[in-house]
């Protein structure tokens, strides 16, 4: 079932005109008949969840929104997406600009802001320009502005591009970001729904997010929550790519067999002739790697689903976390080594150096992993990797220390001999 890619590939799909004659933009004149908190109350029905990789409802999230401050109150829209392995909301702004505008309506009207933003992440300046050019398309015709369609109720919305930092699509270095300043994540509380954006109530989501809203909005909650299962409800899109034979962006009802989706010729079309599944990064790469036998398995002997809680079964021991829904298959040709020096490299990169245990400790793991990777690895180095980080997990005002640690303990948890077999070729060579 297609709840956000419907209609993606009709030709012209992202230009008002064919948009408004595919159904676009009713959300919006059903809104003007509806309370405010309807719409927020249809959300929260709808079990709609952030789709960013924190998977936090949505409706309880709206619902935190400071109303009796007197502030202005802002909607921030997360397009900053960087994560390695996860280009599902570049691939939905390209085709269907006019979808994430009209959410980004409807949500605003629901939580009675009147002023949005998009914060783009800064590489992806075709969609910046798409992004503009529909936002002057849905103000000709009276959708955005003042009084819309004769209404009450106005909003203006703007595109702020970022600079390709990774840190920014942590909510508040974005919020700091579109301030005009260094992305630095803030310590919470207080939370963005008291004090966001200029210090004013803010509520930051996702693009995939707020893309479902205008469905939820025509169908109802309900009708939304019908699909998936468990609390795992709706459809997402999710990002597949590595050793596939069909890479590309999915549209799923939650609950698929993990299984499914990886041999599917409706989906991934299974791995090139010959391979074998090795391993499976289900959400991104900030999520723990699973190994085959658990990757379409729980270790309670259960089929692994497409849903929050069916890959976390188990924990992180013999769990992973459906995150951004960023799909990286690896076949039995792939080097786990390899890959974790090349998730620690991004990491240390990309790390803004505010807290000392994420600064000095993506460094610390990225040596050493790439000493392990080209030969001159030491035994003591594996357990040393995940002392490493053991100290940098949970010690960060951010999760982004998390997602630098969580890959590399997972890799040496369930592919360790891998990484002594390095270290031994390592010795043979000395």
């Amino acid at each position: 079932m297609q709840i956000l890619l419907e209609n993606s590939s009709v030709a012209g799909i992202d230009q008002f005109d064919v948009y408004r004659q595919h159904g676009g933009y009713a959300s919006v004149e059903k809104m003007l008949t509806m309370a405010p908190n309807d719409i927020v109350e249809a959300v929260k029905k709808s079990g709609l969840r952030g789709r960013g990789g924190a998977g936090f409802s949505t409706g309880m999230k709206w619902s935190f929104l400071d109303q009796k401050s007197g502030k202005p109150k802002y909607l921030v829209c997360n397009a900053d997406e960087g994560e390695p392995g996860t280009f599902k909301d570049r691939y939905f702004m390209e085709r269907l600009p006019h979808r994430l505008i009209e959410g980004l309506i409807v949500s605003s009207y629901a939580l009675g802001v009147n002023t949005a933003y998009i914060y783009v992440r800064g590489e992806l300046s075709w969609i910046i320009t798409q992004l503009e050019d529909a936002i002057a398309e849905a103000k000709s015709h009276g959708f955005l502005g003042s009084k819309i369609l004769g209404s009450e109720f106005s909003l203006e919305i703007y595109v702020h591009p970022g600079a390709g930092a990774y840190i920014c699509g942590e909510e508040s270095a974005l919020l700091e970001s579109l301030e005009g300043k260094r992305g630095y994540p803030r310590i919470k509380p207080p939370f963005p729904a008291i004090a966001g954006l200029y210090g004013c109530p803010t509520v930051v989501n996702n693009v995939e997010t707020l893309a479902a809203v205008p469905w939820i909005v025509m169908h109802g909650g309900e009708a939304y929550a019908a699909i998936g299962i468990g609390k795992s409800t709706g459809t997402k899109l999710i990002s597949a790519c590595g050793n596939i034979r069909k890479p590309g962006v999915y549209e799923i009802a939650l609950g698929l067999p993990v299984e499914e989706f990886i041999y599917s010729d409706s989906y991934c079309g299974g791995l090139l002739e010959g391979r074998t599944l090795k391993a499976l990064i289900a959400g991104g790469s900030s999520v723990p790697i699973l190994p085959a036998h658990l990757a379409t398995t729980t270790a309670a002997g259960e089929p692994r689903l497409m849903t929050y809680e069916s890959l976390f079964e188990g924990g992180f021991e013999s769990g992973t976390m459906l995150g951004s829904g960023g799909f990286i298959v690896l076949d039995d040709k792939a080097c786990i080594v390899r890959n974790t020096w090349n998730f620690a490299r991004f990491y240390h990169h990309e790390s803004c150096g505010q807290c000392s245990p994420c600064r000095e400790g993506t460094g610390w793991l990225e040596k050493v992993l790439e000493r392990i990777e080209h030969g001159h690895g030491r035994t003591e180095d594996i357990d040393l990797l995940v002392e490493i980080a053991k100290k940098i997990e949970g010690k960060t005002i951010c999760a982004f220390g998390d997602a630098a640690a969580w890959p590399i303990a997972s890799a040496i948890r369930h592919f360790r001999d891998e990484f002594i077999e390095h270290v031994s070729l390592a010795k043979d060579h000395v």
